[in-house]
């Protein structure tokens, strides 16, 4: 998966790879040349007192190790901007890939796990690009340029690397096997951390209000020990690692001068030549070394990758059209003509065979108990997810062949949660249209009932706005996403569950200036409170994800007992009257 993922995105960065690789076989073949300089000077200058033989060779070695430096400063420098322009384009796909989900992707994978994937994932795929292109090219040069200098220098005494490179392959071999499975356990847990962390801030009143700190940081520390538990024998592995290659590494060194010196001793060697040959093996040993410390972070990376094809692969279910439909000849009529929808692996339908008709200039309500499909019926108009089986047409055009950008130009959604970004009040309520006026913005607030609390901050529709809208209570937070949809004035308004909040004296206001506004519009409105959509020229009736009736609230309240049990749940006979 790693390499499918890097071959994917590397492609276009295959010049600067070229180049580093150069200059990264440059660079080595420098560094491999010094040793066989340093044995030139010591046995044809400073055993025979030649300074100038020792100056001269020395003026070499000094040319050659400031190319070597030069060209490895730059290997370095292209690295990096390859390697981190690697783990942007990788973001970007992977940011793109969620944009395009439905609801139901979204809810497949979870916002932590998301979030890991995006940041901590592609982090690690980046490191292990860098280390790739700074150690991993020059290694294999190094070991194989270091075994033909070493024969080069002595071919009896290379025979110790025959030993000596596949004990220390094979320890490092051994260890990593072991390392995968322990990375792979330790991403899992940081998403579970991510998660709980995430619950936590955002439940943070609910936790509060339950004094429920205790169990919450019973739940966070358990998950914490869990993650420490894994990065601990993922710690111990590693620790493992360099004593072992470094124990190896040391004994080899001993090898070399005990045999080398019985070489010497017999006049079959040079002490330069055993100078270089040691040398030689050093080179070769922290290539593999080197090969060892890019190995070492390879199984985190490729359960990184694994993570990040995953999303990668996955396909949304909301599948943009082939051939988008741009020009709609009707205005502002909704309709749903046998509509079904069952979740993946659902037992029963969410929906079943669903008509209704929005129309402009008239209001239609939908009602029904908790978990009757109301918010998902709303769902399938702007394409949160598609209808699995009947048509949603907007403007007599079915919404799964209307351009994106022309559906959401045409609709008005204000959600169950309203969320609004960080910024300003401007920003957000410009959000579906960047070149509202202000004067625009004002009159959407007035129609939402927002003008007087955002006429009382110092900075008005400057003021700012924190992530989510949590510096504003939920009755303003719902009023301001009333005025971004009416900003917009689409053709068609959906308004899922969204007076809640709100007061009955401000609901009603709201309801009566939304009625001049939204006069030649369609609006749909779906809510738990009777007194919010009594005055509807239609109320459809839910239950079970089936519609039980439809009508005015005087017809539904004489033949509907499904609606009339709704309304006496809330209203006196009465006031339901």
């Amino acid at each position: 998966m790693l390499i499918r993922l890097l071959r994917a995105h590397l492609r276009p960065y295959s010049r600067p790879i070229l180049l580093l690789v150069l200059l990264q076989l440059i660079s080595t073949i420098g560094m491999l040349y010094l040793p066989t300089l340093n044995a030139d000077i010591i046995d044809n200058g400073v055993i025979k007192g030649d300074t100038g033989y020792i100056l001269q060779v020395g003026g070499v070695m000094i040319g050659v190790s400031l190319a070597q430096a030069v060209c490895s400063i730059a290997a370095v420098y292209y690295a990096a901007r390859t390697a981190m322009a690697v783990g942007r384009d990788i973001r970007a796909s992977v940011f793109d890939r969620v944009q395009s989900f439905s609801a139901r992707e979204l809810g497949r994978f979870g916002a932590p796990s998301l979030i890991t994937r995006t940041t901590n994932d592609v982090q690690q795929v980046q490191m292990v690009t860098l280390l790739a292109f700074t150690l991993m090219v020059a290694a294999p040069i190094m070991c194989v340029g270091g075994i033909v200098m070493a024969l080069n220098q002595d071919v009896p005494l290379s025979g110790l690397l025959l030993a000596v490179v596949p004990a220390l392959g094979a320890v490092v071999l051994l260890l990593i096997r072991r390392l995968r499975p322990q990375f792979r356990g330790m991403q899992g847990r940081i998403d579970t951390v991510n998660r709980i962390l995430r619950e936590q801030i955002t439940g943070i009143r609910v936790i509060r209000a339950f004094v429920k700190d205790g169990h919450e940081k019973q739940r966070f520390d358990t998950a914490s020990e869990d993650l420490a538990g894994y990065s601990l024998r993922v710690g111990r592995l590693l620790a493992l690692m360099f004593p072992t290659v470094m124990g190896v590494v040391n004994v080899s060194s001993i090898a070399v001068l005990w045999f080398g010196a019985h070489r010497i001793a017999s006049g079959g060697m040079q002490i330069g030549a055993l100078t270089a040959f040691l040398s030689y093996l050093m080179q070769i040993l922290m290539s593999v070394m080197m090969a060892t410390f890019m190995f070492m972070m390879v199984p985190r990376a490729e359960v990184c990758a694994e993570r990040i094809e995953e999303v990668l692969d996955t396909d949304s279910s909301v599948v943009p059209p082939a051939s988008p439909v741009t020009e709609l000849r009707a205005r502002g009529l909704l309709e749903l003509r046998g509509v079904d929808f069952r979740y993946p692996g659902a037992e029963a339908p969410v929906l079943r065979g669903i008509d209704l008709t929005a129309r402009p200039g008239r209001t239609t309500a939908v009602i029904g108990s908790t978990g009757s499909g109301k918010s998902t019926l709303i769902g399938l108009v702007p394409r949160l997810f598609d209808a699995t089986g009947g048509e949603v047409l907007v403007n007599g055009v079915d919404v799964r062949e209307i351009a994106p950008d022309r559906l959401a130009d045409v609709i008005g959604l204000v959600p169950q949660k309203p969320y609004l970004f960080s910024g300003t009040i401007a920003s957000n309520l410009r959000y579906g249209r960047p070149d509202a006026t202000d004067d625009e913005l004002w009159q959407a607030l007035e129609t939402a009932q927002a003008r007087d609390f955002v006429e009382l901050l110092p900075e008005g529709l400057d003021a700012p706005v924190s992530q989510g809208g949590s510096n504003v209570s939920g009755g303003q937070r719902q009023r301001l996403a009333i005025a971004r949809a009416l900003v917009s004035k689409p053709e068609i308004y959906l308004f899922d569950d969204s007076f809640s909040a709100l007061d009955y004296a401000t609901d009603a206001r709201l309801r009566a200036a939304l009625a001049e506004e939204t006069a030649d519009a369609a609006v749909v409105i779906v809510a738990q409170r009777v007194s919010t959509i009594r005055d509807a020229d239609l109320i459809v009736v839910l239950d079970e994800g089936a519609v039980v009736g439809s009508g005015t609230h005087q017809e539904l309240m004489a033949d509907n007992p499904t609606y009339r049990e709704i309304v006496l749940s809330q209203l006196t006979e009465q006031e339901a009257a």
